[in-house]
């Protein structure tokens, strides 16, 4: 359901007012948690590659090319993993969960400031 007319214009002055008031919190609320790396796939890309470098050093030990080649493949997707970032699909247990708890929190005091505004009018 959209905003009237008025809720919105209230809203960007809330927006306006948290921006004056702490600019840096107001860009940590404005920043896409899609957007940023995540330790846990941080953590498993470098156990990949990790694995990829044994698999390489045990193809170049070997003296079988294709194992070396498998342990670089295996390697670069260690890579591509430890940067690629995290989807967020808003399914419950899909890490959607920790950003929630802190937005209801932050909305529930937005919404009692707006409780207190309205009673004050």
């Amino acid at each position: 359901m959209p905003l009237s007319e008025h809720e919105q214009r209230l809203l960007d002055q809330l927006e306006q007012q948290l921006h004056a008031e702490d600019p840096k919190f107001a860009h940590t609320l404005a920043s896409d948690p899609a957007r940023s790396l995540s330790t846990r796939h941080i953590v498993i890309g470098v156990l990949i590659m990790i694995v990829g470098i044994m698999v390489l050093l045990g193809g170049v030990a070997l003296k079988v090319i294709a194992v070396g080649i498998l342990g670089f493949l295996i390697m670069g997707v260690g890579v591509y993993f430890a940067i690629s970032r995290p989807k967020f699909n808003g399914r419950p247990g899909a890490g959607a969960k920790s950003t929630t708890r802190q937005k209801s929190g932050f909305m529930n005091n937005l919404e009692e400031r707006w409780e207190e505004r309205r009673k004050d009018q």
